[in-house]
């Protein structure tokens, strides 16, 4: 598929009609999910074929690109249940096969769980401090190959810092520098939008055997949601 073409898809798809702010819900537009999933499958060859989570899914975009990129399975993880019935409704309108599943990313249960690939635009930290190093983190857990987020460009050493000495990153590397279109999303925002700059990042897991620690399984509820 052309880059173009999954652009135009995406497009299509169905966003936030009203976003949590608590979850610091945006919706990752159809520009650059494109070409973060493009990069990924034709720079590095880590989705067609492989098995990728989208954490913190929302309305699906990442997942239903990775889907239109021929992954061999793709699972969309959100904590929040509305966003997660309108990835299902966009994974349904293109006759996509997703699975869903509700679950705080910081509580998963790792037992049995682990993917080739995760996908994400995290929280950026800015309503609950850390929560982007949660994700961070819990993605190199469960990915073998790659984790690749957006984060702002104005924390990018923070990130490297914490990624490689704290999450057991074996290498953390900026892709390249975006700009994010920010819609005025929420009622304290003044501007009809804001342009920020954000950092597209491929993060390699440490081999399990170099240094990596199990994680054990949680007691949790975890739904599923089917089409």
């Amino acid at each position: 598929m052309k880059l173009k073409q999954l652009e135009g898809l995406l497009g299509g798809l169905q966003q936030f009609t009203a976003p949590k702010v608590e979850l610091e819900q945006y919706a990752t537009g159809p520009h650059i999910a494109s070409r973060m999933l493009y990069t990924a499958e034709n720079s590095f060859d880590d989705i067609t074929g492989k098995v990728v989570a989208d954490f913190g899914c929302g309305c699906g975009t990442l997942s239903v690109a990775s889907s239109l990129l021929d992954a061999e399975h793709v699972v969309g993880i959100d904590i929040d249940p509305q966003s997660l019935e309108l990835a299902q409704e966009n994974a349904a309108d293109l006759e996509l096969d997703i699975d869903l599943l509700q679950c705080d990313i910081k509580n998963l249960n790792l037992r049995g769980l682990l993917v080739d690939t995760v996908v994400m635009n995290p929280p950026f930290g800015t309503s609950r401090k850390g929560a982007d190093m949660e994700f961070i983190s819990m993605g190199l857990k469960v990915a073998s190959r790659a984790v690749y987020s957006l984060h702002k460009t104005s924390t990018r050493e923070h990130i490297k810092k914490v990624a490689v000495r704290s999450c057991n990153a074996l290498s953390a590397e900026v892709l390249c520098e975006l700009r994010y279109n920010l819609p005025q999303t929420y009622k304290f925002h003044k501007q009809k939008e804001v342009d920020i700059a954000v950092d597209f990042w491929r993060f390699v897991p440490r081999p399990r055997d170099e240094g990596s620690t199990a994680c054990p399984g949680t007691n949790l509820k975890q739904r599923r949601m089917h089409r």
